[in-house]
């Protein structure tokens, strides 16, 4: 599994890549791919036990468990297309949650795996503030049809297949979140991540707790001063030095010119003098 990242000063992509052969049951999530980002907010959270909270679901709050917040980003393609956007969406948002109806890729807190919520509602009720600042898709390199597809294309090529899943997201670097259920990226700062993957090996349902990860412990994740901003700075002063040195040379051979003009018109032109008598 590999992983990359890169922002762009606004927006905070990543691009996953999986080797696997292809595997998709429609409506059914256990039997497709599914993937998760989980990231640190509480000072005090860990990776293991999603946050690590030891308060039991019926008794952990945003009081008892503070300090223990992971914000997570869940996706399961069971009834996701390919190549189409998902997460936040106006209809979801207007709810005032992290869901996502349409494709199941879901903007998640949790103080641990037993109280684990999508973002606005929680033990101690909902509040509409919340938001899905997620979007993703997914594509696998089987895929022969590059034109888009379709529900009605499902399975959208031969299950078995060699090849590589894709799974791409982004959000804000920065939410608008207010209840400490997002984690706020700070550019020129680090936090701590970790990306899981579930899948169906030889055909059978994987588990919640059957997952693979990039390593067990959280990951430094961190948010380059430059990203994606410094790479255009760079190509646009590449251009503006083409453009530069082409004016200079442009400039030089123009006063080239200019001096040799002058030099011809100011010099003597030592015409001999002839008398007239000798005309």
């Amino acid at each position: 599994m590999t992983v990359k990242a890169v922002h762009d000063g606004n927006d905070v992509f990543f691009l996953l890549q999986v080797d696997g052969d292809y595997a998709y049951t429609k409506g059914d999530n256990s039997k497709c791919p599914s993937v998760a980002l989980m990231f640190q907010i509480g000072d005090d959270a860990t990776y293991h036990n999603m946050g690590g909270c030891k308060e039991p679901r019926d008794s952990c709050t945003n009081k008892t468990c503070k300090g223990h917040e992971v914000d997570i980003m869940h996706f399961s393609i069971g009834n996701a297309i390919p190549g189409r956007l998902y997460g936040g969406n106006p209809i979801d948002n207007r709810d005032g949650n992290g869901g996502d109806r349409f494709g199941h890729l879901v903007d998640v807190y949790a103080w641990n795996p037993h109280c684990r919520y999508l973002d606005g509602m929680g033990p101690s009720g909902n509040d509409s503030s919340a938001q899905n600042d997620w979007k993703g898709a997914w594509w696998h390199s089987s895929f022969t049809v590059h034109s888009g597809f379709v529900e009605d294309d499902s399975p959208f090529s031969t299950g078995g297949q060699k090849g590589t899943y894709y799974f791409e997201f982004s959000r804000p670097l920065r939410t608008m979140d207010r209840l400490q259920q997002d984690v706020q990226f700070t550019i020129g700062g680090s936090s701590k991540m970790s990306v899981a993957l579930w899948y169906p090996v030889d055909g059978n349902p994987w588990s919640g707790s059957g997952h693979y990860t990039i390593n067990c412990d959280w990951v430094s994740f961190d948010i380059a001063s430059g990203g994606s901003k410094l790479t255009k700075s760079a190509k646009s002063s590449s251009s503006w030095d083409a453009a530069s040195a082409f004016s200079l040379l442009f400039s030089v051979a123009a006063l080239c010119v200019a001096i040799f003009v002058a030099y011809q018109v100011s010099r003597p032109k030592n015409i001999p003098f002839t008398p007239m008598e000798n005309l």
